[in-house]
């Protein structure tokens, strides 16, 4: 079994590998975290969703994949340290600098798993550079989401509250969160208070700039046109509690992709922070590589 380097914060969070910023020629900046497999192990590569970070999306997941797999997690760009910028936030961009950070690590192809936001970014990774992507796996997440009021703002409060209800969260997003308190699994909302603080401070890592921005570009992403292409081992990995990204708009992935295998949890959008997420992206992940 892979042997995981972690590191705790001055808040106590969760072990979770040890990060590193890396020099993207021409791009900026970013942080990545790294487990490293089984001798000869594929590589998969974690792309976190809207707000979180590489550690705060994907901390109960690094053990499990290690067990069978090379694990590289950046931070998207605007979140956690993921590279800073003036320009606008592009989801395009996104893929371009996991493109790049594949190059310098000289890895690939990989297996892009995209949770929530990181669907769109794995999506366009495998559009824009085929050659980096052997498989894809996608949760909690779509081929384009519900532009709604009432839609953006549980895809945004679901990590927000994850993060412990902060006043920074609260100021970043501009929306009241009490009301969606009931919504979120009781095992998310009972942490203790050294994995809230945590949490809360990856949380004010983000760019608020850039998360709005983020949000826009999510609710105007549509790759309905061109994901029918897609010609790699896909699994589609359905929150089916997910009030966020219903399952139904999840399902839509199907309409694009019908070889893509589809697992099912009775799961929320916060499912991440739960143990059994861990275990579960494993199984899909090898899925994609066991043919």
């Amino acid at each position: 079994m892979a042997q995981v380097m972690v590191e705790r914060d001055s808040f106590g969070g969760p072990p979770i590998p040890l990060g590193r910023r890396v020099e993207l020629p021409g791009r900026g900046t970013t942080f990545v975290r790294e487990v490293a497999g089984p001798p000869g192990a594929p590589t998969v590569v974690l792309l976190h969703g809207l707000i979180a970070s590489a550690g705060l999306n994907w901390f109960q997941a690094f053990e499990p994949l290690s067990r069978h797999f090379n694990v590289i997690a950046p931070d998207m760009r605007g979140h956690g340290r993921g590279i800073r910028t003036w320009s606008r936030f592009r989801l395009a961009d996104c893929a371009d600098d996991v493109a790049a950070l594949l190059d310098v690590l000289e890895v690939g192809p990989v297996v892009a798993a995209g949770y929530s936001m990181g669907g769109p970014i794995a999506q366009l990774l495998w559009h824009r550079h085929p050659e980096k992507v052997s498989g894809l796996v996608f949760c909690a997440t779509s081929n384009r989401f519900v532009p709604g009021v009432r839609e953006r703002m549980g895809f945004v409060t679901a990590m927000t509250v994850m993060a412990g209800s902060t006043r920074v969260g609260q100021m970043a997003t501009r929306i009241p969160l009490m009301p969606l308190q009931r919504q979120i699994p009781k095992e998310v909302r009972a942490r203790p208070q050294s994995f809230t603080g945590w949490a809360a401070a990856e949380m004010r890592r983000n760019d608020p700039r850039m998360v709005v921005e983020a949000l826009a570009a999510i609710g105007n992403y549509d790759s309905r046109n061109w994901l029918k292409y897609v010609d790699v081992p896909t699994a589609i990995v359905v929150t089916g509690n997910d009030r966020a990204v219903p399952a139904h708009e999840q399902l839509r992935l199907l309409l694009s992709i019908p070889h893509a295998q589809v697992i099912q949890v009775e799961e929320g959008h916060t499912w991440c922070a739960r143990p059994s997420f861990g275990p579960k992206m494993a199984e899909a992940c090898r899925a994609v590589t066991s043919g």
